[in-house]
């Protein structure tokens, strides 16, 4: 059981109606009414009676409710404690997909150090789902992730856009790919295929871009740091946003280039996230504005 699916329900609860309580979430209604009705078959109560003119609570429900309510006035008062001894601390943690590490991430962690020599920034390479349940749990103040542009955002994080790309190529200069202008989904397939594991953007992302096709080879790996190190080493080619290749180190120095993919149009959205609080410890809303004021200069520079 989640703190979420609680929260969801009550807000189906007060505002009547699974479509109008996904549209205060941000959610969509198939998604939420999938979260209510796992909650049910948990607990092994119907929580709600559902007609065409909306959801009530049921009986049991409305039994329950008190129960509920007062589970999430507890984690309320726990995070509001944890809040405020985390106000007092110098350490900053941040979960993050490693994508833009060194265009966006470097650069951020260079300036805030040097306006905040005492305070420690603690950086967590890891995948969306777990960055994201580390922000509703505590274990993370920020968390820097990928979203497909579309995607439905999740409830409970306060979500700035940083960067907008698009999807590439990444491959080695000396492969056949490299020179091509831009790559279709046949020649893609000629190489063998470095992916991303299962639980990031861009594994979803290729997945859908291949339609069921696959590769003769393929690896699976975690972020893009270590799909790029594989693509400069000869073992294939990787699929990434041109945000996390565009001034890599590997791309500066020519051990790997990127080439666009013919005919897509996607846009792969690196957002910085939070947890939706009252109180925000001072050092990690100071580094939450030095990534919005570097995102920005980026924009600028590639006229976004």
């Amino acid at each position: 059981m989640r703190t979420e699916q609680l929260e969801y329900i009550t807000a189906v609860t007060r505002l009547g109606s699974l479509r109008r309580a996904a549209d205060e979430l941000r959610l969509s209604q198939p998604a939420l009414s999938e979260t209510v009705r796992n909650l049910e078959r948990e607990l092994g109560v119907d929580l709600l009676e559902r007609k065409r003119t909306g959801a009530t609570m049921s009986a049991a429900g409305q039994e329950l409710m008190p129960h509920i309510v007062s589970v999430l006035e507890a984690v309320d008062r726990l995070r509001s404690a944890a809040g405020e001894q985390h106000r007092l601390s110098r350490l900053v943690r941040v979960g993050t997909v490693n994508a833009a590490t060194v265009s966006l991430l470097i650069p951020v962690l260079r300036r805030f150090r040097a306006t905040h020599p005492l305070t420690q920034v603690e950086v967590v390479g890891a995948r969306q789902t777990e960055i994201q349940r580390g922000l509703t749990e505590g274990g993370f103040d920020l968390g820097l992730v990928n979203h497909l542009d579309g995607d439905d955002l999740p409830a409970g994080f306060e979500t700035t856009q940083l960067l907008c790309g698009r999807p590439v190529v990444c491959v080695r200069p000396d492969r056949p790919l490299a020179a091509l202008a831009e790559v279709s989904v046949d020649e893609l397939l000629t190489e063998p295929l470095i992916a991303m594991r299962t639980g990031y953007v861009m594994h979803r992302y290729v997945h859908r871009l291949l339609a069921g096709r696959a590769p003769a080879i393929s690896y699976s790996t975690d972020g893009a740091e270590m799909g790029k190190l594989m693509v400069a080493e000869g073992l294939g080619v990787t699929v990434l946003p041109d945000f996390s290749v565009l001034g890599d180190p590997l791309e500066r120095s020519g051990a790997i280039v990127c080439r666009p993919l013919a005919g897509d149009s996607a846009r792969v959205l690196l957002m910085l996230q939070r947890r939706r609080a009252e109180s925000v410890p001072r050092a990690a809303g100071e580094l939450h504005e030095t990534f919005v004021h570097r995102a920005r200069e980026l924009m600028r520079d590639v006229g976004q």
